[in-house]
């Protein structure tokens, strides 16, 4: 399957201004924020990220193919007799900033084999900012349509890092804090794979192990294709879940500092 010849650019791009639209009306209120149900995920489904995922769904189910749906909220949909592709899609990565206001939430979606072995596609946009980035297995990350890079930093020193080690993080991730320039913390996940990808970051760590596949699918392959390195947490080869309710913890970097950087969670 060639993502070019089947358009998933052209889809993404309707399924991201599908949501968008929806959420317009919602951003930055208090009715964002207002519980709706628990999603299949088993966290809590807002109006607003409902309302992304309910567009967005119409979207694929308007594509006409038979695709095989991972999301958030409603789980696994099948769409057809005979799924062609999976689409793992995170309809809201950032609820919380997006109900509050903080520009910075996107929709993440990625197209892989059936049984997300193999990424295909990876699409990821702020839905605040003008910032698309995507990727296509073999041919390169974009941000905007310019190609991009992962940094050349390999001094600890010098690293811009985002950390998720709070709570019952802490002692494992402590070394970090202590080690590099700077932490950003922005809370979007998808967006955050995407900075280090583009070099805005110098790497990713999150090891509460709480990342579901829909966090992690599409960044992922975006930063692998801008020349960046994934793991879990201890260095070994990091599988996606088949599903919305098994959690992954995640090490992503340049790939110049990633040996560091789990030296430092093993307490090296």
């Amino acid at each position: 399957m060639n993502s070019t010849d089947s358009g998933f650019l052209k889809l993404c791009r309707e399924a991201f201004k599908a949501a968008s639209d929806s959420i317009c009306d919602l951003e930055g209120t208090d009715a964002a924020s207002s519980f709706v149900c628990m999603g299949a995920d088993g966290t809590p489904t807002t109006k607003i990220d409902l309302a992304a995922e309910n567009a967005i769904v119409e979207i694929l189910k308007g594509d006409g193919r038979s695709m095989r749906i991972l999301s958030e909220e409603l789980g696994e949909l099948i769409l057809g007799d005979s799924p062609e592709f999976s689409v793992v899609l995170d309809p809201l990565d950032g609820t919380y900033n997006s109900s509050v206001g903080i520009p910075f939430y996107s929709v993440s979606i990625a197209v892989s084999s059936h049984d997300l072995s193999d990424l295909r596609f990876g699409f990821v946009s702020n839905l605040a900012l003008c910032e698309e980035y995507h990727a296509e297995a073999g041919k390169g990350a974009y941000l905007n349509g310019k190609k991009i890079k992962s940094s050349l930093n390999s001094e600890l020193r010098e690293l811009c890092v985002s950390v998720y080690g709070y709570r019952q993080n802490v002692e494992r991730t402590r070394k970090i804090y202590s080690s590099v320039r700077r932490v950003r913390l922005f809370g979007s996940v998808a967006l955050e794979l995407c900075y280090v990808a583009s070099g805005r970051l110098d790497a990713f760590v999150d090891v509460r192990n709480a990342l579901r596949v829909t966090d992690v699918a599409a960044g992922q392959l975006i930063l692998e294709e801008a020349g960046g390195l994934i793991t879990d947490g201890y260095g070994n080869f990091l599988r996606l879940p088949d599903n919305v309710t098994a959690r992954v913890e995640m090490v992503a970097s340049n790939g110049n500092v990633h040996e560091k950087i789990l030296k430092l969670l093993s307490g090296g």
